[in-house]
């Protein structure tokens, strides 16, 4: 009996040593297997946040070439012509981007001239979102600064200048090549309100832009 328990406390030392091994390998497991979860939780959590925001809050420049349309007035006293526009664009929601527009040009048929130059600011409307391509309704305010020379009893006479209101309204669509630039197309119609003048008959008319647009984003 004595040799049996000698044999037990010799065996004992092996036995603890042997659990508190196994007790701190179990831990460790746990803590890096807790640690490992933390992290991939982190990590889908931050995915999601880059993805909720990604394209949000982001400032564009751009150019848009194509023909601008006259009507009205305008289209008696000028031609039809290609002409450049300037864009701003900001995403300010998923939904809807604040767009500018600036434009210049002049338009000579004969001896007559239309000159017209307006700043359209406006909200664009995303209707929905296929992989990078996004069709869009847009529409707003603007100021506006037509100006015609015209034949008025048998001479020509050029209109006083003057900064009218106006409205815009649109449509188009904008495609995504990387996360800087984006290409496009837009249809828009500008109407500033008529203009009187004080010995001639009131500047009013309406014209239509189509044109293809390129942006840099940053």
């Amino acid at each position: 009996m004595l040799s049996t328990f000698a044999k037990s406390l010799k065996i004992m030392p092996v036995i603890l040593i042997t659990g508190f091994s196994f007790s701190t390998q179990a831990k460790s497991i746990k803590e890096l297997t807790s640690s490992k979860s933390s992290e991939k939780v982190e990590s889908e959590v931050a995915k999601v946040a880059s993805i909720s925001t990604s394209g949000l809050h982001v400032h564009a420049i751009g150019v848009g070439l194509g023909q601008t349309f006259l009507s009205g007035d305008f289209a008696s006293n000028g031609e039809d012509r290609i002409t450049p526009d300037l864009y701003y664009n900001y995403s300010a929601s998923h939904s809807f981007d604040f767009m500018a527009n600036f434009h210049w040009s002049s338009h000579k048929y004969k001896s007559r001239k239309t000159t017209i130059s307006g700043l359209a600011l406006g909200i664009k409307a995303k209707l929905f979102n296929f992989d990078n391509f996004s069709p869009f309704l847009v529409g707003g305010l603007g100021f506006y600064s037509p100006k015609m020379t015209r034949e008025i009893e048998g001479e020509f006479k050029t209109s006083r200048s003057k900064l009218t209101f106006g409205y815009n309204l649109g449509a188009g669509a904008d495609l995504d090549l990387n996360s800087r630039v984006k290409v496009g197309i837009i249809g828009m119609i500008h109407n500033p309100f008529d203009i009187k003048q004080d010995d001639q008959p009131e500047v009013e008319g309406s014209y239509y832009k189509l044109q293809v647009t390129a942006y840099y984003k940053f």
